[in-house]
């Protein structure tokens, strides 16, 4: 951010004031100073603030997203200033897609996870019990689940993960468990196993590939609830996730609800101009029209 110096502040016109009133309280909670002692950078130091949100805030912002596909979302990010932004990579897809009742979309808050590559040796070769008991204690203790406690209804686990590494962090069993606490659905940059007895179990999910690896050996967790990079676009704690057949959009919180009501106008009109053709092409209604 450019310095302005204390005899131009002076001169300043009052017009400027207003609008540096205007700008700076939605903009502060977002700023970390970009300053720091060697000693704290040595230690290690964020620059991104992550806000917070009340689980209430989230659910009024999810009911004017209520039914909102990926392409209205990409229009009304139009309207508001935001062309191309929020459009994960098109490799980002659907593990599994339902066409009858569309359960494979997903619409959430997004809680963000960051699980890196290790550069521990693996483990040597050893009994059963041996390795069982190394597997049990790098699962507890460098590739855990620390966000679990964190979600609620609403939340879609959005992972920036170990891409090159087979490590499947998202499998059959896990997934169930995050639903249960509300979980709305689950995307990753990188890989996830079991996908078929995903798909059975009716768990969106999106993903780049197939993996087949555990994560002991292959990837440590290294931050929850941070602003996290997944698909070539960045996601931040509480922004707006939707996902369907069409990949995967994010919507900047700040921006959530100038999107969410042009979307709705798209999606309204093409709703009304869809259901007119489906009635001359003698289609019977789907819940896409209703």
């Amino acid at each position: 951010m450019q310095t302005v110096s204390k005899s131009r502040t002076n001169r300043a016109m009052p017009w400027l004031w207003a609008v540096t009133l205007c700008v700076l309280p939605s903009l502060s909670p977002d700023v970390i100073s970009q300053s720091a002692a060697p000693e704290e950078l040595r230690a290690g130091k964020n620059f991104l603030a992550t806000r917070v949100y009340t689980e209430k805030e989230d659910q009024e912002i999810l009911k004017l997203f209520d039914g909102l596909r990926v392409t209205d979302v990409c229009d009304g990010m139009d309207r508001a200033g935001l062309p191309n932004r929020g459009l994960m990579d098109p490799a980002i897809h659907p593990s599994w897609v339902d066409t009858k009742t569309y359960s494979h979309r997903i619409i959430g808050i997004a809680l963000t996870v960051r699980y890196v590559p290790t550069n521990k040796p693996w483990a040597e070769t050893r009994d059963s019990a041996a390795f069982d008991k190394w597997v049990g204690q790098w699962y507890s203790t460098m590739s855990s689940e620390p966000f679990v406690p964190a979600i609620r209804p609403g939340t879609v686990l959005v992972f920036d993960d170990a891409e090159r590494v087979e490590a499947g962090t998202i499998g059959s069993n896990n997934i169930m468990s995050w639903k249960l606490k509300g979980c709305v659905g689950v995307i990753t940059d990188a890989g996830a196993r079991d996908v078929d007895e995903i798909a059975a179990e009716g768990v969106p999910l999106y993903l780049r590939q197939a993996s087949r690896g555990i994560r002991p050996g292959r990837n440590e967790i290294e931050s929850v609830n941070r602003p996290i990079e997944c698909g070539g676009v960045r996601v931040e704690p509480g922004d707006v996730v939707v996902a369907d057949g069409d990949g995967v959009i994010v919507v900047p919180r700040a921006a959530a609800a100038m999107v969410a009501e042009y979307a709705l106008v798209t999606l309204k009109t093409d709703k009304g101009q869809r259901k007119d053709l489906y009635k001359k092409l003698n289609l019977e209604e789907d819940s896409s029209v209703k």
